[in-house]
């Protein structure tokens, strides 16, 4: 159900808006996106959003929603991904069903209260320091290998990955990477995301 591979997330912090990030992403060859806007209206994320959904269904693409599960039931998008301070995970599958829900985890303990509360996939991280996440929230390569081996479900890592790492997670056994910065904030966006997904296919 979740793409093996690199994990798309779209952003508006490197010069480019959520539908540009979007097709960029789309255009590498990454299969699953996830919208993720913390600060926009309700209206406008549901209509970026359903603008993602149409280029995503073109591309054979899934679309994830971050957080907002009333924007993914609005669009019928396939999935929301939700964090330890959103919407909690068992209320959030009552919600959505059999849609995907993905959830954010940086300890064990956080991973085994989101299986037990139905999430269909991990987003295990920080793995790496990164600027955005807080030393509470830091996991680890050791700490993701004890996830991957304890838990049956799709890992996906996140959290300050660079190309050069995409080898030894994959090696780890994660589902998939989750990238942003090492995509966007790099000079050409469109080839550095097609080297992400080169990188996990060789």
């Amino acid at each position: 159900m979740i793409p093996k591979g690199i994990y798309g997330i779209t952003t508006s912090e490197y010069g480019f808006n959520h539908i540009e990030s979007a097709k960029i992403l789309l255009d590498a060859g990454i299969r699953i996106i996830q919208y993720r806007e913390k600060n926009g209206s309700g209206r406008k994320m549901y209509d970026c959003s359903l603008e993602i959904k149409k280029m995503c269904e073109d591309y054979g693409a899934l679309l994830i929603i971050n957080d907002r599960v009333d924007i993914a039931l609005a669009v019928d998008a396939d999935g929301v991904h939700v964090g330890q301070k959103d919407l909690p995970a068992d209320i959030t599958r009552k919600i959505i069903g059999k849609k995907i829900m993905g959830v954010s985890v940086s300890s064990v303990d956080q991973a085994s209260k989101a299986v037990k509360d139905g999430a269909d996939y991990l987003g295990a991280g920080a793995i790496f320091s990164t600027n955005t996440k807080n030393d509470s929230e830091f996991l680890g390569i050791e700490n993701l290998k004890k996830i991957i081996r304890t838990f049956n479900i799709p890992i996906i890592a996140i959290g300050g990955i660079k190309l050069e790492d995409v080898k030894i997670l994959k090696e780890a056994g994660v589902h998939g990477i989750a990238v942003i910065s090492a995509i966007f904030a790099s000079g050409n966006p469109v080839a550095e995301a097609k080297k992400f997904v080169e990188e996990w296919e060789s």
